[in-house]
């Protein structure tokens, strides 16, 4: 598999090298139809290929190996010009492509990438301020009413507020019939155990406290928190590179948000609407079908 996934890396990797260019890199160390594969294209391609690539070619045999692996890479890449390969739309429109994107690359890595700075006072502010992010262990135990639509879910809340039992509602009228047996005690769960809109739901109550209604793909929840536990703080150096990831992708964001509507307003931007209107949706393949009220 690895020299499969070589020799795709070998082909699409092409770098183009004229005879005038070759002759400046000193003696060639192979020829194909005339063509010189120098100590300069060889290092260049050697030092292209990835860490596990590479270490094919250690050891006794290994340049000779990736010698013909080049060698084997230059007559593909004859043989597609002597068909005119290069000359196809399709082609042409692929390297325009790879163009387009080659350039927003590094655009953005003049503009964005080298311009945003995390810095370590940075990192250890935003630890401080959210120290109880980075619990080791957090947990919560919560009771919950399930029901159908948001109408008997705002039932349910006025029931409470009358003064109503959450657990005699809970038997009563939650479709969730495992926990309604336990007056709808779920028991604990901690961060990823439990669907993300009830779980943060329940994270911003308070023991005691009662939410107003939560919708799911279960349906319509109110939630009483019981119970938490928190566990110890986890040490600054143990999540001090996480941190560093979380804002310098917040701060390229901002950064680039901030760069493009700059651009936007720099550059005439016209939107055919009936064009548009008209053309194939791209995902089903189909012009768009016009609404009944149109």
């Amino acid at each position: 598999m690895k020299e499969i996934l070589l020799a795709v890396f070998l082909v699409v990797s092409i770098v183009a090298c004229s005879k005038k260019e070759a002759a400046k890199n000193g003696p060639y160390l192979a020829k194909v139809d005339g063509t010189p594969i120098t100590q300069a294209d060889f290092d260049r391609e050697i030092r292209s290929l990835p860490d596990y690539a590479r270490q094919m070619f250690e050891g006794p045999g290994g340049k000779e190996k990736f010698l013909g692996e080049v060698i084997n890479k230059e007559v593909l890449y004859q043989e597609a010009l002597k068909q005119g390969m290069d000359k196809s739309p399709e082609f042409i429109r692929k390297m325009e492509d790879a163009r387009k994107m080659a350039l927003i690359s590094d655009l953005l890595e003049k503009e964005i990438m080298s311009t945003v700075k995390v810095t370590d006072k940075d990192v250890r502010d935003y630890y401080d301020r959210h120290r109880n992010d980075f619990t080791t262990m957090n947990q919560i135990r919560a009771s919950h009413i399930l029901v159908k639509t948001r109408a008997e879910a705002e039932k349910v809340l006025e029931r409470l507020k009358k003064g109503e039992k959450f657990a005699e509602i809970a038997r009563k009228e939650s479709i969730d019939r495992a926990s309604a047996k336990n007056g709808g005690d779920i028991g604990y769960f901690s961060r990823g155990q439990i669907v993300p809109e009830f779980e943060k739901a329940a994270a911003s109550l308070d023991v005691g406290q009662i939410s107003g209604p939560v919708k799911t793909r279960f349906g319509y929840h109110i939630i009483k928190v019981t119970d938490k536990k928190t566990g110890p703080v986890a040490e600054f150096e143990r999540v001090k590179e996480i941190i560093r990831e979380k804002l310098t992708g917040q701060k390229q964001k901002e950064a680039f948000d901030s760069y493009l509507d700059g651009l936007m307003k720099k550059y005439k931007v016209e939107v055919n609407k009936e064009a548009f209107a008209a053309s194939k949706d791209s995902v089903k393949g189909t012009a768009p079908k016009k609404s009944h009220a149109e």
